[in-house]
This record gives structure tokens, sequence and C-alpha cells, in this order.
């Protein structure tokens, strides 16, 4: 039983990192605030999701990085909340803040399918850049 247990051990993967870029913001005010989740079912709000990683950074700053992060699959979903009022603002369903995702996907109606969005992260440092669109 404890060789088996030595196994599982040796065999599980090291955490990895995921160094997050951001770019795109249209001024220096307010918070942009992250979410790394590898639930489909909570993305991208990640409100509801216990396991999600969550930060809040200065506007200003362009590059986090998550530590620790255990192998699979994630997708990241992040906003511009320029008034620090802690939720994404709107106008009739749509955003008045810059919002982005993970691969930077092609925005249509709604936000994208957590596929779309979804990187690997392995015990090596996953990189992503994300660019904050706009839409008012």
């Amino acid at each position: 039983m404890a060789a088996l247990t030595g196994l599982i051990l040796v065999s599980a993967a090291p955490p990895g990192e995921v160094d997050l870029g951001i770019s795109g913001q249209r001024s220096a005010k307010g918070l942009i605030r992250i979410c790394l989740t590898r639930d489909p079912a909570h993305f991208p709000g990640c409100t509801d999701d216990p396991a999600a990683q969550k930060r809040s950074v200065p506007a200003r700053q362009s590059a986090l990085r998550f530590e620790g992060v255990p192998s699979g699959a994630y997708a990241v979903s992040l906003f511009h909340d320029e008034n620090a009022n802690g939720r994404l603002d709107t106008m009739l369903g749509i955003p008045r803040e810059g919002f982005g995702f993970s691969r930077n996907p092609p925005i249509r109606f709604g936000p994208p399918r957590f596929a779309a969005a979804r990187f690997a992260v392995t015990s090596g440092a996953a990189q992503q850049q994300v660019r904050l669109k706009y839409l008012l």
C-alpha cells in the first residue's frame, strides 16, 4: 500500500503558473477584476465557483501571475471596473465597461463559451494576453 501511495505522489504533476498580460485599458481609473476558473458551468461570471481564483488589481497594472495552479483546462474572464463598484455595469444589456477573455475569442451576442477561451495549464508557465474590449 505504501508503494502505491508513493507511486501516486510521484506521478502527480506539479502545479503550474498562469502569466496574464492585460492591454487596451482606456483609462487608469478603477480596478481590473479577474477570474481564473476550470469549471465551464461558472464561466464567465465565476460568482459561485468556490475553486475559482479571483484577483482585483489597479487598472494601470498590465500583468500578473497566478501561482500554484493545478494542471488542467482553464479560462480567464476579466473586466475593467472603472467606477470600482464591484460589478460590470451595463446599459440595456450591453457592457459599459471593458471586458476580455483568455485567447481573445470573437464577441458576438453575449460572452463566449468556455471552450472558446480554454487553455491548458501544465507544470510550466501558461501565457495569456488579454485585450480589453469596450462596446460603449
